[in-house]
């Protein structure tokens, strides 16, 4: 991109944007909501089992203007879930503050691993070993939801959730292509460990995005 659009893309007026679809939320605590996601480019966390690894080049997805990313999201529903790729890579206060303009519900997943940018109604932070996240996010985090893929990933999860804010809600997800393996663990540590919930990605078993 050239350096004039690089400039608007680091002050968040443009952003590279991969795709955006309306569908119903298949994770966590809004699962089974209809909601409108925006998934921008860009990752450089690197999860090896990550089933979006076409987002993680931000180069590949165009710069579109925030205005027209907001003026398609309300078109569709209230509630808005930014995703990535990681959101956070950029600055999400112009996208945000032009989404709450509109009086929408947003919402972001993100692995915490950048600076907490915009305004959010719901944070959901998916925690990742090899770039942790930053403090305040622990802090303001509404659901924790730390992905199991091997068994390692429980003390991770336990050393995830001693960080977070006493309100923040605890997630334990299989990583879609162990599930048959993993969901059985995870539902014998819920059991030993209620503090704990189990979070399906139940847009898979759906066949919808």
């Amino acid at each position: 991109m050239n350096k004039k659009i690089l400039q608007l893309v680091e002050k968040g007026v443009m952003l590279p944007l991969m795709e955006e679809f309306y569908t119903i939320q298949g994770e966590g605590f809004h699962k089974g909501t209809a909601a409108y996601f925006v998934r921008i480019g860009g990752c450089d966390v690197g999860c090896h089992w990550c089933d979006v690894k076409e987002s993680w080049n931000a180069n590949l997805h165009p710069p579109t203007e925030t205005a027209k990313i907001v003026e398609n999201a309300k078109k569709y529903s209230d509630t808005i879930v930014v995703t990535g790729g990681e959101p956070l890579t950029w600055d999400m206060t112009e996208l945000t503050k032009q989404l709450k303009a509109e009086n929408l519900q947003i919402h972001i997943e993100t692995s915490g691993a950048y600076k907490l940018t915009g305004t959010w109604d719901w944070i959901c932070l998916s925690p990742k070993k090899m770039k942790l996240p930053t403090q305040e996010i622990y802090n303001k985090a509404n659901e924790l939801k730390v992905i199991i893929y091997n068994n390692d990933d429980f003390r991770f999860a336990e050393e995830q959730a001693a960080k977070v804010n006493d309100n923040c809600i605890l997630y334990l997800q299989p990583e879609w292509s162990k599930s048959d393996k993993v969901i059985p663990e995870i539902v014998d540590y819920v059991m030993k460990h209620p503090k704990w919930k189990v979070s399906l990605q139940t847009h898979k078993y759906l066949n919808i995005p």
